[in-house]
């Protein structure tokens, strides 16, 4: 068998090698960085928050801010040091169904990612096989003979390189992999979702537990009440109308406990699916719950730098921005031409002369391929690119901005909330005593059963307002929460 001689591979191989090492030093498209007058880049953006400013001089919000410069925690639903909470978030965390979406998704996108990659390696195919038969006599310019039957066999062996002459591959795989990079993004956004979906609906729970607990006790206190107007009907010192009065309120008291009972199982049955279990298997712990979780102290916020970098939907826009700018280079590339080296070797023959040196064929060299490009449509795509890189970059200062009013929207929501909670914890006290004191004049007829009446639905709404605020600010801590990009 007669072999190429090593030392004229090596120098063809050589040739091979420097055309590609020179030709990848051109990419054509633009290079990826954020553009200039990004609001991400802006002052303003990276400031400490507006709401979190250590002093609110406004006459109606008299208290200290509660806010602290530190950063938020990734953990931060451990703030609530809460056992059940923190087996909650992990239970969602692990089996919650929309998380398992996203994480497929990002695998998807991966293996999407290993295929456009895969284009920039050697394409090494491999071909053969035995045949037994005999060629046409006049193939053979034999006529009239018939040439005798026998063994054949054919294989071939090829490499084949495409030589990223103008940075088209480069681009490809940047576009790949910032897309990969927006996928795990968004694995985090759902992540930051479910934990705090998860512990609203624990904390919602826990709230509507303690209404509950608050109505149940104003309506057994209405009904002590319908007992005493009778029994002082029945001394004489009350009218029919008075005890009639009474059990309205205590009729209307009670109404307003299934309206709760069934928000609470909502609330339950929210938790259930999020933690990734049917609604009928719910955890029977939580229903014990009659206190809402709250954060003892100051919330650590940080600042706008901190948050925009935490923030996985603001991360994910910029990966798209950057795989959109990528996708430019893609379609600027596709004006010129494709250059593939190639090595192909092949034997054919009888099978009884396999390996000798005059049944093997080889060849080496580039294959040149240019489809002469429509201007029209080569430029129609360039600037399609174009205008969807502009798209991403609107959408990117778009996604910040709307993670700025989120979260100053929410550091004002949970300050006020404060301010009004302790508002009505004072009214509600105030109801307290001027219940006990009427009740008291009443029983001793001092005071129509109209002002008893009237005292004790304030002290009831009291009840219902605090207890509704206390599900406020635990509502309003989770959003914070969840505008600050924690959970991942």
């Amino acid at each position: 068998m007669r072999l190429v001689p090593a030392r004229r591979l090596l120098r063809l191989g050589a040739i091979a090698a420097a055309t590609a090492v020179s030709a990848a030093c051109t990419t054509v498209g633009p290079d990826y960085r954020v553009p200039e007058g990004a609001v991400v880049s802006q002052p303003a953006a990276v400031a400490p928050f507006e709401g979190a400013q250590a002093s609110r001089t406004s006459p109606d919000a008299p208290h200290a801010h509660p806010y602290s410069q530190a950063p938020l925690p990734a953990h931060w639903w451990r703030l609530y040091q809460d056992p059940l909470l923190d087996q909650l978030v992990g239970q969602a965390l692990a089996r919650n169904a929309d998380l398992r979406q996203a994480a497929a998704n990002l695998q998807r996108v991966q293996a999407l990612e290993d295929e456009v990659d895969g284009a920039s390696q050697p394409v090494i195919g491999v071909n053969g096989g035995p045949s037994y038969g005999h060629a046409s006599g006049l193939s053979q310019l034999q006529p009239g003979r018939q040439p005798r039957s026998d063994t054949h066999y054919g294989t071939g062996l090829s490499v084949s390189y495409q030589v990223d002459l103008f940075g088209q591959l480069r681009r490809a795989s940047e576009a790949a992999h910032a897309g990969t990079q927006a996928a795990s993004a968004a694995l985090d956004l759902a992540r930051v979702s479910v934990a705090a979906g998860t512990a609203r609906a624990y904390a919602d729970v826990c709230s509507l537990g303690l209404r509950l607990q608050s109505a149940r006790r104003s309506a057994e206190l209405q009904q002590e009440a319908v007992a005493m107007t009778q029994r002082l009907e029945q001394a004489g010192r009350a009218s029919s109308i008075d005890v009639a009065r009474a059990q309205s309120q205590a009729q209307t008291l009670l109404a307003a406990l299934p309206p709760l009972h069934a928000q609470r199982e909502g609330a339950v049955y929210r938790l259930a699916v999020l933690t990734g279990t049917a609604p009928q298997a719910f955890p029977r712990e939580v229903t014990a719950c009659v206190a809402p979780p709250q954060v003892a102290g100051l919330l650590p916020v940080g600042d706008g730098a901190r948050m925009l970098r935490r923030r996985p939907d603001v991360r994910q826009a910029e990966r798209e921005l950057a795989a959109s700018t990528a996708r430019i280079g893609v379609a600027v590339a596709d004006r010129y031409p494709k250059v593939t080296l190639g090595l192909s070797a092949s034997s054919a023959g009888l099978l009884s002369g396999f390996g000798r040196g005059d049944t093997v064929a080889w060849s080496l060299g580039p294959l040149i391929s240019w489809t002469l490009p429509n201007t029209g449509i080569a430029d129609a795509r360039v600037s399609q690119a174009e205008a969807s890189t502009r798209m991403a970059a609107a959408k990117f200062d778009g996604t910040v901005l709307t993670a700025l009013r989120e979260t100053e929207t929410a550091l004002s929501a949970y300050a006020h909330e404060l301010d009004r909670h302790a508002a009505l914890q004072a009214s509600r006290d105030e109801a307290s005593g001027v219940a006990e004191q009427a009740r008291q004049l009443y029983q001793g007829g001092k005071v129509g059963y109209l002002d008893a009446l009237d005292a004790e639905r304030s002290l009831a709404s009291s009840e219902a307002a605090l207890a509704a605020s206390d599900a406020e600010l635990v509502g309003d801590q989770v959003s914070l929460f969840l505008a600050l990009g924690g959970g991942w």
